[in-house]
């Protein structure tokens, strides 16, 4: 189909995780496509890669993206992992849909792996068909573009690559292939697979191609089950914190949606809060609240927890100290959450030092902004305005807080400037709120219109700046454009 020549600016991939003993993964092909069409591409990513723009736009980049077709040196795999859902342990999943075709080193000399999300079924379909319907993959796309942007760790959208399909769903759906992007795809439930199996031989090698390809520089008298637990205690704490940060519920935080390298991924029926809820949830299948915003710290642990559990083998040779040492790690983790959210929301409130005070004046904003259902990115965002317009109107309630936070910012040493400054770069103005974002999916589903897509996400990669006429993009819904449900799109 296409000539060595086609090929010729096709890059050139590595694949350590295709190094590791055959049981760890799926060697296949992607079932080709009809009529693939790239109608979104990252070219900023592509460019952080090092990979060729107008390679990637040509039909056999196009091709390559959707899995129709690769240069030799691509050997694309399916890895296999298992996970809890919800709570109950499937002992294994993998990757049902989705092919990792390989990894590259960025400009920065970090390695990137490159996977494609509805490319087809797999020996873990489980009789699914291995595809993604145009909507859902649109939806990752914005999502983790956004994340990008409010600098929060997160698997990246290189492009998408449409297809006629059709999906078949509850109706007929067209077709997307996601090409997504990470620092690596190995999660807590890759973990689980084998120490469900008992198979120790496993772990080690795991573990050894997780520190490879996260941790290359640590040395290898450093390299435990110990460290590697607690590395991603660490990891996972911090990137909670900041979901909490910016609003975010994920909606989905089984462990096989975890990552070893903290990174965000798999954007199925997450949000962005409007109004602040602490019992905020959105997906359509978390009828309990399992992984409502203000469990998601908790559940965090949960997870961890399980984690430690599958790394038993490779924490000490006998079980009670390895159970002793995991718990003492785990133990760590409120320090980890905390320190990484107060000092986030400290920054907020345009706090630079700490005082015993700070909490209790956080935690009081929040539950004002909950009595009153307030927005949580404007109410933190228009606090700024108070450093200028001391006094103006606020909801019912703020103003005693208002006089508080304003004594306390009585006692940093810099000026009002400069703490407008600290806060505008601290609160966001723009996140992809759940209307706008069904809007411009509905657009280019519906009518193969992209622009408002890609207006939308051009906003929301810039959350910080105050992108003038663009104030539509950061205003909260109407009642009758709220979206209370999200789906996972599978």
């Amino acid at each position: 189909m296409f000539s060595e020549q086609d090929w010729e600016a096709a890059p050139r991939l590595g694949n350590a995780y295709a190094a590791l003993p055959e049981r760890f993964f799926e060697r296949l092909s992607a079932k080709p496509v009809a009529s693939p069409k790239c109608v979104v591409l990252n070219e900023k990513l592509a460019s952080e890669l090092g990979l060729d723009v107008t390679f990637l736009k040509s039909s056999a980049g196009t091709a390559m993206l959707a899995g129709n077709a690769f240069p030799e040196n691509i050997e694309p795999l399916a890895s296999a992992y298992a996970g809890h859902q919800f709570g109950e342990f499937v002992q294994e999943l993998g990757d049902g849909r989705a092919l990792l075709v390989g990894d590259v080193l960025d400009r920065d000399g970090r390695r990137r792996e490159i996977q494609l999300k509805g490319s087809g079924p797999t020996k873990f379909s489980r009789a699914g068909d291995g595809r993604a319907a145009l909507g859902p993959v649109l939806r990752e796309y914005v999502f983790s573009e956004a994340f990008a942007g409010l600098g929060l760790p997160t698997t990246r959208a290189l492009g998408v690559i449409a297809h006629d399909g059709p999906v078949r769903r509850e109706t007929d759906l067209r077709g997307a292939v996601l090409a997504r992007v990470a620092s690596s795809h190995v999660r807590i439930g890759t973990f689980e697979y084998f120490a469900a199996r008992r198979d120790v031989e496993a772990l080690e090698l795991l573990a050894s191609h997780v520190f490879e390809h996260l941790q290359p520089d640590l040395p290898l008298s450093r390299r435990s089950g110990l460290a590697l637990l607690e590395a991603v205690i660490a990891r996972q704490a911090e990137l909670t914190a900041r979901w909490m940060l910016v609003g975010f519920v994920h909606g989905a935080m089984n462990t096989d949606n975890v990552t070893i390298s903290g990174e965000t991924i798999d954007f199925g029926p997450c949000a962005f809060m409007d109004e602040y809820r602490s019992d905020a949830v959105f997906s359509s299948i978390d009828s309990g609240g399992r992984y409502a915003y203000g469990n998601q710290p908790r559940i965090t642990l949960w997870n961890l927890a399980r984690f430690a559990g599958a790394l038993l083998p490779l924490i000490h040779p006998t079980r009670e100290d390895a159970i002793k040492l995991a718990e003492e790690a785990l133990a760590r983790f409120p320090y980890h959450y905390e320190r990484v959210f107060y000092s986030g929301f400290r920054a907020k409130l345009g706090l630079a030092e700490r005082e015993e005070g700070d909490i209790r004046l956080i935690t009081d904003l929040l539950s004002l902004m909950e009595q009153t259902s307030s927005d949580f990115t404007l109410t933190l965002r228009s606090l700024s305005d108070q450093l200028e317009r001391p006094g103006q109107s606020h909801a019912d309630g703020f103003e005693d807080w208002c006089a508080r936070w304003r004594e306390r910012l009585g006692r940093e040493d810099v000026d009002a400037s400069e703490l407008r400054d600290r806060m505008l770069k601290s609160n966001p103005k723009f996140i992809p709120r759940s209307h706008l974002v069904e809007v411009a999916i509905r657009a280019a589903v519906e009518r193969d219109d992209f622009l408002p897509f890609t207006r939308l996400v051009e906003v929301v990669s810039n959350p910080y700046e105050d992108q003038p006429g663009q104030e539509i993009y950061a205003a909260p819904p109407l009642e009758e454009e709220r979206v209370r449900q999200t789906f996972c799109g599978t």
